[in-house]
């Protein structure tokens, strides 16, 4: 790590850990390539594609007690 990077992740180390993690966020998103509204807009698209699906049919749904029962059955493990 070179003594500026350094500096920044020392500098980092003393903030609040709210202020860490807005910083932590804004990193993260500088690396993502896609644009904030148009992974809204996949989220809405695959959103509704699911909606279809369990209106049409063609998934099979779980009731959420079932899912739950089963993650508990698993963490027991």
């Amino acid at each position: 790590m070179t003594t500026t990077l350094e500096q920044i992740a020392r500098d980092a180390l003393r903030l609040t850990p709210a202020q860490r993690a807005e910083l932590a966020d804004f990193l993260v998103e500088s690396l993502e390539s896609t644009p904030p509204d148009e992974i809204q807009r996949l989220w809405i698209d695959e959103a509704n594609r699911r909606l279809e699906q369990v209106r049409s049919g063609s998934v099979k749904t779980i009731p959420g007690e079932d899912v739950l029962a089963e993650a508990r059955r698993l963490a027991k493990r």
